[in-house]
């Protein structure tokens, strides 16, 4: 049974330098799939791109070294859900996470770090390969070169949020120096991954054709950074930062993008990359997935299973394994809220209508929606459990908004363009008009974005975690980071060291 199922795996530096050429994506799919040794590889255009999409690629994994789907696991870590599933131990790594319990060799750490830095080799790789082709056409090279670095910068700055010090790697390694990486600060970390987004964003183009969705815009590249400079809570980032939202948010903007006019439809399956969408993962069921030891190699969204009621028997929803129920904190603020329906299943009023399902671990009767198991999109070819054909929204156009509005209060600039986009964001639900401050911005971010894996992150950035989390075990000076993966300590004999409050 697959709700007990662990994926384990080494998870050492070495593991970075893998790369695979069978990857897939919605935009591309390879013909033929395979392999093909390295030296003899990315010889033209079609074979370079082939290599971009395997950094893309990385984006999708949840299952590195256990269970780490990005957007539940951090929902599991915030006051939005408990982390769920049968019992305690059914995965300990999230069970960990959720009350702030791990330990070096406890909790979700080592497949996010081992994730994200298969990720930036590849990146790391595949550039080299770009600056070293000589077949490839002068616009072909720019957008392929903006996009690696582009996804270079997003694993990094997963990795700087969720541990902090990390060696800084941008080149491919040769095995000498494999263990010989000591570790950046944060500081250096985001040096780079401004760097990587500065230069970027002028070689991406405003849109993508709909062949090719999923691939990264010029608009997603300038939000992103606009994202990273906001979270680093400097204030002499901020006025870059507003320039970069208001070019994606204002009205007209190059990037097509819109707020989507009913807030449900932004999660609707059927509506992908849909006009609020600025960066979205895509998954899919064309490759009928059905390998338990390597999910990744499919293009599924495993999420959506795990966040499913268990034994659902019942109108609309298939059947999940009970992971992330949604906190009564989070169902107390939001019942009153018009986003509750379209963000919460109320698993009481389903058995009222005479569906059933079994309450696990952590229930309370209210489960997470917007990323919900659905019948109508449950894969009939490969194991369905892994071929969840649910997307998942990164960055959305009420986001932008929310983060533009926070730096202009921060910034004490323009109060009446902060106001005009938390109003905006409000009056597509039908709330009416509130003052722009700090706290009622960053209370309509939960609101608009709960259970979209942004909540914990903003906690702490915001300096509230310790005061919202503490009662269920969040620690300051330590709780903040993950400990670093007690494997890389061991494999570098020390040279990497562990997080403060985790020796």
């Amino acid at each position: 049974m697959m709700k007990n199922k662990y994926i384990k795996c080494t998870i050492a530096i070495v593991a970075m330098m893998q790369i695979f050429v069978s990857c897939k994506k919605d935009f591309l799919e390879l013909t033929p799939r395979g392999t093909a040794l390295e030296d003899n590889f990315y010889k033209n255009e079609t074979e370079v791109m082939q290599g971009v999409i395997s950094v893309y690629d990385v984006m999708q994994w949840g299952t590195t070294g256990g269970y780490t789907m990005k957007m539940p696991l951090l929902s599991a870590a915030s006051d939005d859900n408990w982390a769920g599933g049968s019992n305690a131990s059914d995965q300990p790594n999230w069970v960990a996470y959720d009350n702030f319990n791990m330990d070096p060799r406890i909790g979700p750490q080592g497949g996010l770090w081992n994730k994200n830095f298969s990720g930036i080799n590849r990146a790391n790789l595949i550039l080299s390969k770009i600056e070293g082709a000589t077949t490839l056409s002068a616009p072909f090279k720019a957008r392929v070169t903006a996009e690696a670095k582009f996804l270079r910068a997003y694993f990094y700055f997963d990795l700087v949020r969720w541990f902090g010090r990390v060696p800084l790697i941008t080149a491919v390694l040769p095995t000498a120096e494999l263990y010989t990486q000591k570790q950046s600060t944060p500081a250096q970390i985001y040096a780079q991954i401004e760097k990587d987004l500065r230069e970027a964003y002028p070689n991406l183009p405003a849109t993508i054709s709909s062949a090719e969705k999923g691939r990264i815009s010029q608009g997603a590249a300038k939000a992103q950074l606009g994202k990273v400079l906001l979270y680093q809570n400097d204030n002499t980032k901020l006025a870059e930062a507003i320039t970069l939202f208001e070019d994606v948010n204002k009205v007209g903007n190059a990037y097509g993008f819109s707020l989507v006019p009913v807030y449900a439809d932004i999660f609707n399956p059927a509506n992908k990359f849909n006009s609020e969408s600025i960066l979205e993962i895509p998954h899919s069921n064309n490759a009928a997935w059905g390998d338990w030891g390597w999910i990744n190699g499919g293009e599924g969204n495993v999420g959506t299973q795990f966040i499913g009621m268990d034994s659902y028997n019942g109108d609309t929803y298939s059947s999940g394994w009970g992971f992330c129920p949604v906190t009564l904190d989070l169902v107390n603020v939001m019942k009153t809220d018009p986003r509750f329906d379209a963000t919460i299943i109320d698993g009481a009023a389903l058995k009222a209508g005479g569906a059933t399902y079994n309450a696990r671990y952590q229930n309370t009767d209210y489960f997470i929606k917007k990323y919900a198991p659905l019948k109508a999109f449950r894969s009939a070819s490969g194991v369905a459990e892994q071929n969840w054909p649910i997307n998942e929204i990164e960055i959305r156009l009420a986001d932008t908004y929310l983060m533009q509005a926070e730096a202009l209060v921060k910034a004490n600039q323009n109060p009446t363009r902060a106001k005009e986009l938390l109003d905006a964001v409000r009056g597509r639900v039908g709330l009416a008009s509130i003052p722009a401050t700090l706290d009622n911005i960053y209370n309509e971010r939960r609101l608009e974005l709960a259970t979209e894996g942004h909540r914990f992150f903003d906690l702490v950035r915001t300096g509230t975690a310790v005061t919202v989390l503490g009662p269920v075990g969040f620690r300051a000076n330590k709780s903040e980071l993950l400990p670093i993966p007690q494997t890389e300590i061991d494999i570098t004999k020390g040279i990497i060291t562990q997080n403060p409050g985790y020796n």
